[in-house]
């Protein structure tokens, strides 16, 4: 049984199914039919990670009001990073960036002494991700490696940089900071039975034509191998038994009914929220701090990537707003030996003006009629303004640190019953020096473009990844799961995606993911053989 359909579970239940094995899926969300979803997105006033998608489907950290709902945060800072309950889960508004983890992301205390090893090298994961990029469907320069060696090729070549990449490019030759083109898990020709990117630009939150990769690629597949999915079916609680191997699962459903599933292994592929919610409140008496829990770790170190943002007015049109949102990245400060001192980062231009950072182009026509414009005047001024926008981010290093977690709230609880979430979360030092690092540099980069109104956002924004709440390790006193991914407690449980992350380098998570799921798969499938 799969707990979860976003890219973890899908590849998974995917995998096993095609191999003849009886896989079923539960998710908590419904399907999304993607035209209705555009539709609706179109005709929205406010255009937004939830807009698409039916009520309920994209739990929010706040509500409109700015009000806690989903998450009740306790820490000095909010975790800013929320997800979808939808069978494909968050790919249907990821970016699609699938850059690699760097070989000294996963020996990160041996070489810098600080943060957490992991219980592989890059190494051994390195077919995984040469799999992982041709079951996504990668596009990317083959002959750039970006620091992550490669035994194989892309699927695809890279999706063009955009025009305002090339202004930027220009502008720093000769310097450290050398952008090229990210690899996506994005079509850049016909592919897998999906056409190439037209340039919609709403890949956040929306891919209208599926150029973009999403899990639903590998729940049809599958389904068509004989899986069995049920969507709004949620996962309650997991019974152990007297052995401490699970012997049931308790589910709900939407309509109100509920009942009990007897797999012979349970994948939790629930992301790195939920994933942690529903081991905590399956604590029972074999298990009473939480299902595999005996190491503490369940919840613990929650990362994300802190985005420091920082915009600025180009002499000259660079001409924003027009294909993928990110084309092009920089990888001078993803590692070095600063990273004993302060956090590695990874640079982004960003090709949707700035609409991120102040809500352009909407903030433009506000502040331009207040100043009084009208007519021509104002329509000039408008295009004047907007053409020339520029955007940089940098998403940050976060260290493990085991008071930033994920734990129960007793006091509030969903239409299941289950308890809600609660989250303690703060930046550290180490990080907030990496955010310091990163607005110099893009002071740099906007300095050596001649550009004006440099501004920079003092908050730490969220990118949506989150990590490390069931952790990976070699030890089971200070981790969740070994190096299969199989939980050191309770042998019929595997757990899939970013939570099993011991740290977080730079990288969008999403092809680490998948690889990770994928070799995961083979364990799983061993172990099914030896039951049998």
């Amino acid at each position: 049984m799969v707990i979860g359909s976003g890219v973890a579970g899908a590849l998974t239940a995917s995998e096993l199914a095609l191999q003849g094995l009886r896989v079923v899926i539960f998710e908590t969300g419904p399907r999304v039919e993607r035209g209705e979803a555009y539709d609706k997105f179109l005709r929205a006033a406010v255009k937004d990670l939830a807009s698409p998608y039916p009520a309920d489907t994209a739990p929010s950290y706040k509500n409109a009001a700015g009000q806690e709902t989903i998450y009740r945060q306790t820490g000095p800072q909010p975790f800013l990073s929320d997800y979808l309950k939808a069978v494909g889960g968050t790919t249907w508004h990821w970016l699609g960036s699938i850059p690699r983890f760097l070989p000294q992301d996963f020996k990160l205390r041996t070489t810098y002494g600080l943060g957490e090893d992991w219980p592989l090298s890059y190494e051994a994961l390195e077919p995984y991700y040469g799999w992982a990029e041709r079951e996504l469907g990668a596009s990317g320069d083959s002959d750039n490696d970006r620091g992550s060696p490669r035994s194989t090729p892309y699927p695809m070549p890279p999706i063009p940089q955009s025009y305002l990449d090339q202004k930027v490019a220009a502008a720093l030759t000769g310097s450290r900071y050398e952008f090229s083109a990210v690899p996506q898990a994005r079509n850049s020709i016909f592919h897998d039975d999906r056409p190439a990117c037209c340039g919609s630009a709403s890949c956040i939150p929306l891919c209208p034509i599926q150029a973009k990769y999403d899990a639903t690629v590998h729940t049809a597949k599958a389904e068509a191998a004989g899986a069995v999915l049920f969507p709004e079916t949620t996962a309650t609680m997991l019974h152990l038994d007297e052995a401490g191997i699970i012997k049931s699962v308790e589910y709900r459903r939407s309509d109100g009914t509920s009942g009990h599933a007897r797999p012979k292994i349970v994948v939790l592929a629930a992301n790195g929220i939920e994933t942690p919610r529903l081991m905590l409140n399956s604590a029972q008496e074999r298990a009473p701090g939480g299902l595999a829990n005996s190491s503490d770790q369940v919840g613990r170190n929650l990362m994300d990537h802190p985005v420091k943002l920082s915009w600025a007015i180009a002499p000259e049109p660079v001409w924003p707003f027009r294909g993928p949102l990110i084309t092009s990245t920089c990888d001078a400060l993803r590692d070095g030996s600063f990273r004993s001192d302060h956090a590695a980062l990874l640079i982004e231009i960003g090709n949707q003006g700035q609409a991120w950072s102040k809500h352009a182009p909407f903030s433009n026509v506000k502040h331009l009629i207040a100043k009084g414009l009208r007519g021509a005047a104002l329509d000039q001024a408008i295009f004047d303004v907007t053409s020339r926008q520029i955007e940089v981010s940098s998403m940050v290093e976060q260290l493990p640190l085991s008071e930033n977690r994920v734990t129960l709230d007793s006091g509030r609880h969903d239409e299941n019953g289950v308890p809600e979430v609660s989250i303690f979360f703060s930046i550290d030092a180490y990080t907030a020096a990496g955010l310091k690092a990163a607005e110099a540099a893009h002071t740099d980069i906007f300095s050596a473009m001649s550009a004006s109104e440099i501004g920079h956002d003092p908050v730490a924004r969220g990118a949506g990844h989150i990590m490390g709440t069931v952790r990976m390790g070699s030890d089971p006193k200070t981790a969740v799961l070994d190096e299969n991914l199989r939980s050191f407690d309770t042998t019929n449980l595997f757990v899939v995606g970013s939570a099993v992350f011991p740290s977080g380098g730079t990288a969008n998570p999403t092809l680490t993911i998948a690889a990770l799921a994928l070799r995961a798969s083979e364990a799983i499938s061993a172990q099914l053989a030896q039951l049998d």
